[in-house]
């Protein structure tokens, strides 16, 4: 499993929740585990129903078997100035050049600046050792853009390094390029089983491919029960209206004829049987057009709930028995 594991996918598919997730199947049996937000949504804490993330690593909740799991919400600002002092020593120069402006400007004016510090704030964590030599994370866990900007996003170090020949921004660059496309570094696609969705997934694999990033696996979120089957749709198309009417009635739900209320109810019914089949056939092929991509596919259901902390754990553990971590 690589070490450096990027979660990213269109907008709307719940990507930032599957991300939580994943940390948390991956944090099982006294792993650790940072959680990493590059987007400055605070996404992250809503989930884990905490207080707004500062810039620095916070455990924000314990996994089953002991595990833990930090989080980070990454500042360009303060990476950036982490970044002055590491290679300038500027120290409270830096501080100063922040009160008046410059570190906002600069990010701003070179998006590009802004996409190095954030991927390399994740992998120095994915490097970092302790003083025995230990990694201090086993996995770090990126939420990273969606899929249309993906494969930008992560190679962006590479237009860095291009425009700095030499220097520090060129050797930060080369190294943060180094873990990204290693086998350290995974990036997983989240869809939904629709069409645009799935349709950016591939796009987004394609893109990645292209740029030389190590594609992981397709998560697909909010998938829905199934409540009847292909015999079940082929028996709901083919039954009488008369003999649903009968049932009903025979099941205490008044009379069969059309001004009963077992009469009332077959159309709304089989209206909803329809309706169910369109769906169920649009799942299928947006399922099998996944399939053919050729990457393992993982499920995660629709909470009849909601969204909460308790779904959060039981998402991992869907995870890990899907065998993700």
């Amino acid at each position: 499993m690589s070490r450096l594991q990027v979660v990213s996918g269109k907008g709307g598919t719940g990507k930032t929740t599957v991300a939580a997730a994943l940390a948390l199947a991956l944090a099982t049996e006294g792993k650790r585990t940072l959680l990493v937000e590059v987007e400055g949504r605070q996404g992250i804490a809503q989930l884990f129903e905490t207080e707004a993330l500062p810039y620095e690593e916070r455990k924000i909740a314990v996994a089953p078997g002991g595990g833990e799991v930090y989080a980070l919400a990454i500042d360009p600002e303060l990476a950036l100035l982490d970044y002055l002092q590491m290679f300038y020593k500027l120290g409270g120069a830096g501080r100063a050049l922040r009160k008046l402006g410059a570190i906002d400007f600069a990010t701003t004016i070179a998006p590009g600046l802004r996409d190095v510090l954030l991927t390399g704030k994740a992998c120095e964590a994915v490097r970092r050792k302790d003083r025995e030599g230990r990694f201090v994370y086993d996995y770090v866990v990126m939420d990273a853009p969606p899929t249309g900007r993906i494969a930008r996003f992560l190679n962006v170090n590479d237009e860095v390094a291009g425009l700095a020949k030499i220097g520090p921004i060129h050797n930060q660059a080369q190294a943060v390029m180094r873990v990204l496309k290693s086998r350290e570094t995974a990036v997983h696609l989240v869809a939904l089983l629709e069409e645009m969705p799935v349709q950016e997934t591939a796009d987004g694999i394609t893109e990645l491919r292209a740029a030389k990033l190590r594609v992981g696996r397709i998560i697909v979120n909010m998938v829905r029960p199934m409540v009847l089957d292909e015999s079940d749709l082929d028996l709901a198309r083919a039954v009488p209206r008369t003999a649903v009417a009968k049932s009903l009635s025979a099941a205490g739900l008044g009379g069969a004829r059309r001004g009963g209320l077992a009469g009332r109810l077959v159309d709304p019914l089989l209206e909803q049987a329809d309706e169910y089949a369109e769906r169920f056939a649009l799942e299928r092929e947006q399922r099998s057009t996944l399939t053919e991509l050729g990457l393992p596919l993982h499920e995660l259901p629709l909470l009849a709930e909601g969204m909460d902390l308790a779904g959060l754990y039981e998402l991992a553990t869907e995870l890990r028995q899907q065998g993700i971590s």
